[in-house]
């Protein structure tokens, strides 16, 4: 399972003109891949680690900070998580991120998972997070989904699980 996770300050999914997702104010955007491998083992390692990503600066860390001064070091290390500060999660699921383009230039999907194993899987993984209390918005599996975000950072993180 792969997931491709960006900060953003505010997220949308539209299919055919309506949303079918969206937050505004900060959250985190999630793209999922699954492969024909994947099972309940790695939808419980990616919930948790979603979850538990500290990529946020905890309220006021940096407040007293500037840059250069010893309270800006001082301020490192407060990073805490979506879950800790009660952010919501846009899931979308994407098989394209398991496209292997390394030879020619068309790319191969062989590692990505059919609908039939992926969507459950999915899913999954966005019920786990609603169990540990995260909002959870949800693009549509299959869907020619249009999705809009304005990165934080940019923070953009690569997760192999």
């Amino acid at each position: 399972m792969r997931a491709v996770i960006q900060r953003a300050n505010s997220a949308s999914c539209t299919v055919e003109g309506r949303v079918a997702g969206e937050f505004t104010g900060p959250g985190l955007v999630v793209f999922i891949g699954v492969t024909g491998t994947d099972g309940a083992a790695e939808v419980a390692t990616m919930v948790r680690k979603i979850a538990n990503l500290r990529i946020f600066d905890a309220p006021g860390a940096y407040d007293a900070a500037v840059a250069g001064s010893e309270k800006l070091a001082e301020a490192r290390g407060n990073e805490v998580s979506a879950l800790t500060l009660g952010l919501p999660v846009l899931v979308i699921s994407q098989f394209t991120i398991y496209g292997d383009a390394r030879k020619g230039n068309r790319p191969s999907w062989i590692q990505a998972a059919s609908g039939k194993v992926a969507e459950p899987l999915v899913e999954a993984v966005c019920v786990g997070l609603e169990a540990l209390g995260v909002r959870v918005e949800r693009g549509i599996f299959g869907a020619d989904m249009k999705v809009s975000l304005v990165n934080d950072g940019p923070f953009t993180i690569l997760l192999d699980i």
